[in-house]
């Protein structure tokens, strides 16, 4: 007879952002103090595709139990050490249907949803935890229907998931890109070119918003409204003119677009499971035609661009100190539902206030910039004014 209450999966699935190993600790700390045992499920929901529910079968690259010796050491650090795919189990390609359910599902595009509560029941998870964005949690909603019981947390570098305020990683992606856009004007200052720097942001600007309402950039382009580039052009020159050392920055979110662009910029043609291409290229698009069009707005002299995608480099290290305590209060609300006995939630922040809110939440369309409270677009830069009764990060959570 098992000497605990009960078992919690913890899951972790999309994209790594900082502030995702101190939500694992904060949940398995707590729940081994109030009698819990906890299974990291490794791969986000490839862990529980791959399992095999067999107890004499290999099943160490699924899941591994967690203690707090486990996750003390990793809560200090950035990434997720249960490791992290994009697996979608509802609609996974014939190719990615492991080798003991190759008989089970022979189609092109296979629902597993069997197969995973197959393997929740076979770990006996009494309780399942995913951290993710829209997608993971979109899935996770999708079990919580089939009778699991779920409370989820949401992440996401571009703050857009349904239902919060907040989502883990956010913070770190604006202060690493305030810091390194700050570290690229020395570069760009010391050649008198402009600086574009690609962000993220597939549908909402808040990771380019907000950094250049912070100073670290004259302009911005968010996915929320398109711009033109002649426009952008002559804005940049005349930010470069006043500049003491002869330049200019802009940050341009992967998902912006320019007034002639029919849709988004991506890298390749091939999608991953829940149908998103990589974005990436709008950088460069906007880099080649700084540089060709500058003449019109320089007495005729073409201005050269400093172009850095931003990418990893602000969603890899260590988290910074929201990151670091609001997934430690995200995995304390997770525990305090489970406790009361209270699934189907997402947990979150709204108005400055931690809380939850109904994880069918999550399939609601994803949260964008309020372009005409925030975002001047004449100007392709923020507003500023109007701060009282605002919440502390300014525009996430005004519009809701």
């Amino acid at each position: 007879m098992a000497d605990y209450k009960g078992t919690i999966g913890i899951l972790t699935g999309g994209g790594d952002v900082p502030g995702l190993n101190p939500a694992i600790r904060a949940i398995t700390i707590r729940a081994n103090r109030e009698g819990y045992r906890v299974l990291g499920i490794r791969r986000g929901w490839a862990g529980l595709v791959d399992l095999i529910p067999d107890p004499d079968a290999d099943n160490s690259d699924c899941f591994q139990l967690l203690t707090e010796d486990v996750v003390s050491r990793a809560g200090r650090t950035g990434g997720t050490f249960l490791h992290t795919s994009r697996t979608r189990p509802s609609a996974l390609p014939r190719s990615l249907v492991p080798d003991h359910l190759q008989d089970r599902y022979v189609g092109e595009s296979n629902d597993l949803t069997d197969a995973v509560l197959d393997g929740l029941e076979f770990l006996g998870v009494d309780y399942l935890i995913p951290i993710g964005g829209d997608d993971t949690l979109s899935y996770a909603e999708r079990l919580h229907r089939e009778g699991v019981k779920v409370v989820a947390i949401p992440k996401t570098m571009d703050n857009d998931v349904p239902g919060t305020d907040y989502c883990i990683g956010f913070s770190t992606c604006v202060t690493r890109t305030i810091e390194l856009t700050h570290r690229l004007r020395t570069t760009a200052g010391s050649h008198e070119r402009f600086l574009v720097l690609e962000v993220f942001g597939r549908y909402a600007g808040f990771s380019a918003l907000l950094p250049t309402m912070a100073g670290a950039a004259d302009r911005c382009a968010i996915p929320e409204y398109p711009f033109d580039i002649e426009h952008l052009t002559e804005l940049l020159c005349y930010d470069r003119r006043r500049h003491p050392s002869t330049y200019s920055v802009v940050l341009v979110s992967e998902g912006a677009r320019m007034t002639h662009q029919e849709g988004l910029t991506f890298k390749g043609n091939e999608a991953d499971m829940y149908g998103h291409r990589k974005l990436g290229g709008i950088g460069d698009d906007v880099s080649a035609l700084l540089k060709k069009l500058s003449p019109r707005f320089n007495r005729g002299r073409r201005i050269n661009v400093v172009n850095q995608r931003l990418g990893y480099l602000v969603r890899s290290g260590d988290p910074d100190a929201m990151d670091s305590i609001v997934p430690m209060a995200f995995g304390n609300l997770a525990l305090d539902l489970i406790l009361e006995g209270v699934t189907g939630r997402l947990v979150n922040v709204r108005e400055g206030v931690y809380g939850s809110v109904p994880l069918e939440e999550v399939k609601e369309p994803a949260r964008q910039v309020d372009v005409e409270r925030f975002y001047n677009t004449e100007r392709l830069r923020p507003v500023y004014k109007s701060f009282e009764g605002l919440p502390v990060l300014i525009m996430t959570g005004a519009e809701t």
